[in-house]
């Protein structure tokens, strides 16, 4: 068996928030902290829609509704 290793470096979305959070620190840009942030509300809301549609996938395909 072929063990996997974890790849070196970050996760795209947290370097791109940790960049619009040095951006907005630093003054170059003048963003609301809701789209500084975005990156990972956006993510959330991503994942949540894929598992909702997950859920409710397998209940219509069992009947259930």
């Amino acid at each position: 068996m072929e063990k996997k290793t974890k790849r070196p470096g970050m996760d795209p979305v947290v370097a791109l928030t940790l960049i619009f959070i040095v951006l907005k620190a630093t003054g170059a840009i003048s963003w609301p902290w809701l789209w500084v942030l975005s990156p990972i509300w956006l993510m959330f809301l991503f994942c949540a829609v894929i598992f909702s549609a997950i859920l409710i996938g397998g209940r219509i395909v069992k009947g259930k509704w």
